[in-house]
């Protein structure tokens, strides 16, 4: 007698998941075929049950996802196994895939950025805007934004004193004060401050913005500056205030406080925030540790840190880490390394809406130089790293709880 199939489940553990990162493809494209995904957390690394249908059948194999198919009953016990309330497990409704951009130039290529990289790979169709977009008000459009390496305080990633020669970096500056001319400012810094603004506005809102590397702690800088010149004459053309240091609003940060701002043009950082300098670990032993929440209490955090392994390899960045006594309190820290006091991954809410900072580059490129060759996930299909990204695409899609009261 055949036991009728109608569900499946594509596991996340290490044994058993052939290609974790098109995994994700597997459930978004699922969702924007108009069925529903149930993420079942802490449950084989965070595995996906969804309808037994030969169209899903297909596509898994075109993808070269592993699957296993599912009685109903045998589907039914686990999720009654993962209700239980000893279990710290929870099966999460995901309802619609997130209309995804990124904020990037547009001449970028893709395998210039994690996250362009990964999406494409997972095959998760994404939009680029950039400043002009973003100033005529189209974020709204869009369920999840992730923001390129950009430098949000107007100069040009602080990398003065070594390309100030190099034609590429003559070039995009050209380009960036010719950019913020056209959309009607004096100087870089005031129209990346305007598009700083507008990016919060969004989250505030209830969209969800993902930041890596230097978007992250230049984001903050950028508002909590506001109304303050930061900036050293070669990159806007009239001195700095000479006190602006204590002109810094920690108030209209997201993420950071507390922090000094580095004055020097001629080094290659933005502030205090950021741990990478003082960083004193060995690449072998370079590692950081997701943290445990309770899924059924705390879903999202939860949601986040899916993966089937706790233990993650570090890699740098312009900003690898951030300083652990600069983050907010209610700023939740998702990875850590406790060892050298720097969170790698960190999440919090504003307004109505989430962001999501992640220190680093490339989670595949240990310390990722300008002109280095890209990374090919071909090679990582199971790369922990970049599951932390993708984690963020699909937690937008999760159905919204009534809060508890």
């Amino acid at each position: 007698m055949s036991v009728h199939a109608s569900r499946i489940l594509i596991p996340m553990d290490a044994e058993y998941q052939k290609n974790h990162l098109k995994a994700y493809g597997m459930a978004y494209w699922t969702l924007s075929e108009n069925f529903k995904v149930q993420w079942l957390l802490n449950y084989r690394g965070g595995s996906f049950l969804m309808p037994d249908t030969e169209e899903i059948r297909k596509e898994c194999t075109i993808r070269g996802v592993s699957y296993e198919v599912l009685s109903d009953a045998k589907a039914e016990s686990i999720l009654g196994e993962i209700s239980s309330p000893a279990k710290n497990q929870e099966a999460v409704v995901l309802e619609k895939a997130p209309k995804v951009v990124v904020y990037s130039p547009k001449d970028n290529p893709p395998w210039d950025d994690a996250v362009t990289m990964v999406l494409t790979y997972a095959e998760i169709p994404y939009d680029v805007v950039y400043d002009e977009e973003v100033l005529a008000d189209q974020l709204p459009m869009y369920d999840w934004l992730h923001l390129h390496h950009e430098d949000f305080t107007g100069q040009y990633g602080k990398f003065y004193r070594a390309y100030k020669m190099a034609p590429w970096y003559i070039q995009q500056k050209k380009e960036a004060e010719e950019r913020a001319a056209k959309l009607g400012f004096d100087k870089v810094s005031d129209s990346k401050l305007a598009v700083a603004l507008k990016i919060r506005d969004f989250v505030v809102g209830g969209g969800f913005m993902f930041a890596m590397c230097s978007a992250t702690d230049s984001f903050d800088i950028a508002l909590s500056a506001e109304g303050v010149d930061i900036c050293e004459p070669m990159f806007d053309g009239d001195p700095s205030d000479p006190d602006y240091q204590s002109k810094i609003d920690y108030d209209k940060t997201l993420a950071f406080t507390g922090f000094t701002l580095e004055r020097d043009p001629n080094v290659y950082e933005f502030s205090s925030i950021d741990m990478t300098d003082r960083r004193r670990i060995a690449k072998e032993v370079d590692y950081f540790t997701l943290m445990e929440f309770s899924a059924k209490w705390d879903p999202v955090p939860t949601m986040l840190c899916q993966n089937h392994t706790a233990l993650i390899k570090g890699f740098m960045g312009q900003t690898t880490s951030f300083n652990g006594n600069e983050i907010k309190s209610p700023v939740l820290i998702l990875g850590e390394n406790k060892a050298n006091g720097e969170a790698r991954y960190i999440h919090g809410v504003k307004g109505k809406g989430f962001f999501t900072f992640y220190g680093g580059h490339d989670p595949e490129d240990y310390q990722h130089r300008v002109g280095d060759p890209k990374t090919e996930l071909e090679l990582h299909p199971n790369s922990p790293g970049y599951r932390l990204i993708l984690n963020n695409i699909l937690f937008p899609a999760a159905k919204k709880k009534k809060q508890k009261t």
